[in-house]
């Protein structure tokens, strides 16, 4: 998709009401350091549009990007490092569930792993979850750049043998720093969101 126009239209915090939109929504989850506002950036061929913080944890809002009028983009708050109180953890949790749950127009859940570790109880947890509400997610295995081409595939293995995940699953390694993965990425979500490319 070539992007003409890109806004943050809708931020949810805890006791937002979610917006009712009639266009296709993919989501992108993951833990709080896992990359997330890097990817978000590196598809929408912004530099600082997402907020990259050094702190984890800073995304506690669910983010509704609207892109060329045509579908949204929806960061998930990031889970699992970030320095807040169990029982706004909880909340957070809850409205992801909520967002899950009662989207009508969502299409897609991307899940980020980082490429260089084992996915953490988090991050199976959160597999777990995206399964339950309907959805097979569709691994991006982030900090492509931190490794060597040779630890590429055994890492992928550790990612699939960990989670778990369905042999069907799609597991695309991304690097933020070189872009690689941002197409097959948007090949994917283009596929899903129906959305015919200019010849």
């Amino acid at each position: 998709m070539v992007i003409k126009s890109l806004e943050l239209e809708t931020v949810c915090g805890i006791t937002s009401k979610l917006p009712e939109n009639d266009k296709p929504e993919v989501a992108f989850a993951g833990k709080s350091n896992v990359g997330k506002s890097s990817l978000i950036n590196a598809l929408m061929n912004r530099k600082s549009f997402a907020r990259i913080s050094s702190e984890p944890g800073k995304t506690q809002t669910i983010n509704f990007y609207n892109i060329n009028n045509f579908m949204y983009c929806v960061d998930l708050p990031g889970y699992g490092f970030a320095k807040v109180s169990r029982e706004t953890q909880a909340k957070w949790g809850k409205m992801i569930e909520n967002y899950l749950k009662s989207s009508k127009q969502l299409k897609a859940v991307f899940l980020l792993i980082d490429i260089r570790h084992e996915p953490s109880a988090n991050d199976r947890e959160m597999y777990d979850w995206i399964v339950y509400n309907g959805y097979e997610p569709i691994i991006i295995a982030t900090k492509l750049d931190k490794i060597n081409r040779s630890q590429i595939q055994k890492n992928i293995k550790i990612i699939k043998n960990s989670l778990n995940v369905k042999p069907e699953t799609v597991i695309i390694p991304f690097s933020a720093q070189t872009k690689q993965g941002r197409d097959e990425i948007w090949d994917l979500i283009d596929n899903i969101v129906g959305y015919e490319k200019e010849v």
